[in-house]
């Protein structure tokens, strides 16, 4: 059995790390002259994280703009008649059976001579690629409109014809094209899909003294008519694929320099990373055996065990959410070092990766200002009313659910912000946040009076349900959760087991030689301000 004498001295030893660890970086400092190394290293690692991440948004911003002129290029290159602006969700129609048979051969005679009349760095993939040509129509049928006949096989079968680039410079191309393939029946034709990959190199990037990527573009011209309603929707889509260039000679160092450059700094940025991510693993398992040597010491002297919520106030959340950064900085600046190098073309997983982790670094300053009492309320603010929060929409996400369904199955056919699920769901959420409104109401077809007069009892009662009421109560869980936590902190927070064992205990031996340090006196506390210590 332990001492009296040996129970106090535990007790005050624990008090003391207790205490300690509660402190801010700089009363630590004040304390123990521990230096804050981790404050310090997150300050570098934004300054690092930021600028490695402007200097990556610089480059891909080349990569987007490249994809997109050559999209655009295409289309003006193989669309017949196409306007420069989409009618929809696709390029272009046609209506006639001889714009159809025009707009076919007019991406065959496109491709055919595309090195005389692109004016970008393009070429076919190799010898045994082409230009693929297929065609899905129903197997056999008649049908007669005037008569309200029809006989048809529903049996879809597909058709392709293989066009490769030394064939139509040859009178072999002749044959193919004047074969039966491209006699189309049309009440048969479902859809006929084009497809041709070609080759590019962005030339572009060398102005920006970063050296050129090469493109593979898996290009595919669909004309669908599956309505059959006498318009063939003309749908463009573009893969773009980076690849590694396979062989290249640049005969410039400054190009090969600057990239080293860059490869360096994202070299320090993933020391600075893992030294951040060791150093706070190390609190968190510090944190770790510091509650247990509570949770036990409780336990033994007064037969009880601590609750929960003080077991969480040595989990430090700001700990995890940097580490979750750092992680995710080290992994996309490797990626980023291989992409820098022609290694790997993965821009979208890296973008993702390092976009998050910066959002994350700014998300933990927040952190820091929180230990000014007048910045502390925000995150207090935040940290009380997310249950709150989280269990209203809860709840008015069932009602919003219900809506979408509703207007889906309604609406759809008579507006085209209903016409699909997703697209209702992002139409009720700009509505609730006031925006568009006029547009759909005034967009409703009024071909059928009973829908028209449901579209309008529905987008009133949404309207004011949502934007009065729910959005009015959202708005009074977060105002009181903020009238919540000003009363705390003048009249005290509530007393926790952990509150109650650091009460008694001087932290006088902590607070000698303040006015030796000015210069960090902005992050002193004041004794009135005592009771937010044990807020993380």
């Amino acid at each position: 059995m332990m001492t009296q004498s040996d129970l106090d001295l535990k007790e005050t030893a624990l008090k003391e790390d207790l205490k300690f660890y509660f402190m801010n970086p700089c009363e630590k400092y004040r304390a123990r002259r521990q230096i804050p190394w981790k404050l310090a290293l997150q300050i570098l690692k934004i300054l690092m994280v930021t600028t490695q991440l402007i200097f990556f948004g610089l480059s891909n911003q080349l990569v987007v703009s490249f994809k997109e002129e050559n999209t655009v290029a295409f289309k003006h290159l193989f669309l017949k008649g196409y306007s420069g602006i989409d009618e929809d969700d696709y390029s272009c129609s046609i209506y006639t059976q001889q714009d159809a048979y025009d707009s076919i051969f007019y991406v065959i005679n496109q491709y055919r001579h595309l090195k005389n009349i692109s004016l970008g760095t393009l070429g076919y993939e190799h010898e045994e690629s082409g230009l693929k040509i297929c065609k899905q129509q129903y197997k056999r049928g008649s049908m007669l409109p005037s008569n309200d006949t029809l006989n048809i096989d529903v049996s879809i079968e597909t058709e392709c014809i293989l066009l490769k680039p030394e064939e139509l410079a040859g009178k072999k191309a002749e044959l193919k094209l004047n074969s039966s393939f491209f006699s189309l029946e049309f009440y048969r034709l479902i859809q006929i899909e084009i497809s041709f990959k070609l080759k590019g190199i962005a030339l572009q990037t060398i102005h920006a003294r970063e050296l050129p990527d090469c493109y593979a573009f898996q290009n595919t011209i669909t004309f669908n008519n599956r309505a059959h309603s006498g318009k063939i929707k003309i749908y463009f889509d573009s893969d773009t694929d980076i690849q590694e260039c396979k062989d290249w000679h640049i005969f410039n160092s400054v190009l090969q320099k600057n990239a080293q450059y860059i490869l360096v700094f994202d070299g320090f940025v993933i020391l600075s990373c893992l030294a951040s991510l060791i150093l706070c693993t190390r609190s968190i398992v510090l944190a770790w055996r510091l509650q247990k040597r509570f949770v036990n010491f409780f336990l033994e002297k007064y037969k009880r065990r601590v609750c929960y919520a003080d077991r969480l106030e040595f989990l430090n959340g700001w700990y995890v959410l940097v580490i979750i950064s750092d992680v995710m900085t080290i992994i996309g600046s490797i990626l980023k070092m291989e992409i820098k190098a022609k290694n790997l073309t993965s821009y979208d997983v890296c973008s993702i990766l390092l976009g998050t982790s910066t959002l994350f670094v700014w998300v933990g300053v927040i952190r820091y200002l929180g230990y000014f009492q007048t910045y502390n309320v925000l995150i207090l603010t935040m940290q009380a009313s997310l249950p709150k929060v989280l269990r209203f929409c809860c709840c008015a996400g069932m009602i919003y659910l219900g809506y979408t369904f509703c207007g889906w199955i309604v609406l759809g056919p008579y507006h085209e912000k209903f016409e699909d699920l997703n697209t209702v769901a992002e139409c009720l959420f700009s509505l609730v946040n006031g925006d568009d409104m006029f547009a759909t109401f005034a967009q409703i077809q009024q071909k059928s009076s009973l829908v028209w007069m449901f579209s309008r009892v529905y987008l009133y009662s949404f309207i004011s349900l949502f934007i009065y009421m729910i959005l009015s109560l959202f708005i009074a869980l977060i105002t009181d959760s903020y009238d919540t936590i000003k009363k705390y902190q003048q009249s005290g927070f509530p007393v926790t087991d952990l509150h109650e064992f650091l009460k008694d205990h001087s932290s006088a031996g902590y607070r000698k030689d303040r006015s030796s340090f000015p210069f960090i006196c902005c992050c002193r506390r004041q004794q009135s301000d005592d009771n937010l210590i044990l807020i993380n």
